[in-house]
């Protein structure tokens, strides 16, 4: 008798602990139904979010599918929130997860769910800085467009670009301006930095910051030293500008003009528009830089000329010796050009090239910082160009081509696309070769 009675009660408690195995296994799946809702929920949102500003990330067909998993998992997150709060209402655990454990996930959806919810308010808040910031940065380079027009439609990038543009002088470049015989006395802490200088100075670098990022300005005191460098493959393919200045034994060296890649691979390639170099026509190409700019030249008599929509035949008849491509221009004659907003380029690495009055050329690098969400705009740019002394000055290519060479050395941190701290082969660069001493 003592013994079925003690083999019902092992029954019982077998029973039992069959029970309570079952309602911890429900808990542990309930469980893991919240976590894999409070993982996938936030992504499915953040792309359903992006869905209705652009179809470019976020196709609709994929838009769909989207939609419908977000619902899936809203409504596994509350059957899982309800399985979970009945079954343990009905039963004790046995043991309590590791504490460690519990806050380390707590820690990592708390993180995971404030990044995509942070994400999505810097992408679509009604405070526009990093919206504009993002558009007109990325708009401007040749092959980054689509980091917004993943998350923008182009209605929303229309609407930004309109509130951030610049507009050009649509004068001539005045020749008579420049006169190297013209004295200029120390108005200023800049006129000051750029007529002090060593006697028989080919260049003077100085060194300051712009937005945080370090910026690199070279005063060239003979413009006569400043000509344009090709690469020695162009019309196949680029050439570093370090390259490019030890092999014309130039003391400084910045990147030139725009171009394009006759292979689509990233190589240098082909200047746009007019360029010439020590007087020799390299390219005579349509110019299509946005309708902003032009040609960037020197005269044989030294002058930086600046003219729209040139041609071959216009240059030679101006007497253009050296010149690149590029834009905008951003001081004509003295006068800057009208800036809205960040000029609708954004903050990137920049280059710039400027003429004073008195003959002195200007060339300008700004650094990017590691992330590449900082620079110069066009409003920095013009500044500079106008403290110094500039009456006239144009924007140079930018971005990862941005470089200051020093004697054969990069002075300044180009950060190319992969955020590597490395620079691109380019189609032209502007040098200052030592001037020769008269013998007396």
């Amino acid at each position: 008798m003592k013994k079925n009675k003690k083999t019902k009660l092992e029954k019982k408690k077998e029973k039992l602990e069959n029970k309570l195995r079952v309602k911890e296994n429900e808990i542990l799946k309930s469980k893991k139904i919240i976590i894999l809702s409070l993982i996938t929920i936030p992504f499915l949102f953040v792309l359903f979010v992006i869905s209705r500003h652009s179809n470019r990330l976020v196709t609709k067909p994929l838009a769909i599918i989207v939609t419908i998993l977000l619902i899936m998992f809203l409504i596994c997150l509350l059957y899982g929130i309800y399985k979970y709060i009945k079954e343990f209402k009905h039963h004790k655990m046995k043991y309590i997860q590791s504490k460690i454990k519990k806050v380390l996930l707590t820690i990592f959806l708390i993180v995971y769910i404030s990044g995509c919810t942070t994400f999505l308010i810097l992408l679509y808040s009604p405070y526009e800085a990093f919206r504009n910031w993002l558009i007109t940065t990325a708009m401007q380079t040749m092959t980054h467009k689509y980091l917004c027009q993943w998350f923008y439609s182009d209605e929303e990038i229309n609407k930004v670009m309109s509130n951030n543009y610049i507009i050009e002088s649509e004068e001539d470049t005045n020749l008579d301006l420049i006169n190297k015989e013209e004295e200029v006395t120390y108005a200023n802490e800049y006129e000051k930095t750029v007529l002090q200088r060593d006697k028989d100075a080919t260049y003077k670098m100085v060194k300051f910051e712009v937005n945080g990022c370090n910026a690199y300005l070279a005063i060239v005191y003979d413009p006569a030293d400043v000509s344009v460098a090709v690469s020695k493959y162009v019309h196949k393919s680029g050439q570093y500008v370090v390259d490019m200045a030890k092999e014309n034994n130039a003391v400084v060296a910045i990147n030139g003009g725009g171009f394009v890649d006759p292979n689509y691979n990233g190589s240098g390639g082909n200047p746009i528009g007019v360029t010439y170099s020590n007087g020799k026509l390299i390219t005579n190409n349509t110019y299509g830089m946005s309708g902003t700019g032009g040609m960037i030249g020197f005269t044989s008599d030294n002058k930086l000329v600046l003219k729209r929509q040139a041609t071959a035949a216009q240059a030679e008849a101006l007497g253009v010796r050296d010149s690149v491509s590029h834009g905008p221009f951003l001081i004509v004659n003295g006068k800057p050009a009208f800036i809205k907003g960040n000029g609708g380029w954004g903050y990137a690495a920049r280059s710039a090239i400027g003429q004073r009055a008195d003959g002195i050329v200007l060339l300008l690098v700004v650094d990017s910082n590691a992330t590449r969400t900082k620079g110069a705009d066009m409003v920095n740019l013009t500044e500079i160009m106008q403290n110094y002394g500039a009456v006239n000055a144009a924007n140079l290519d930018g971005g990862t081509s941005s470089v200051m060479v020093e004697n054969g050395e990069l002075i300044s941190n180009p950060i190319d696309g992969a955020l590597r701290h490395r620079t691109r082969p380019i189609a032209t660069s502007i040098i200052v070769k030592e001037h020769k001493k008269q013998v007396e």
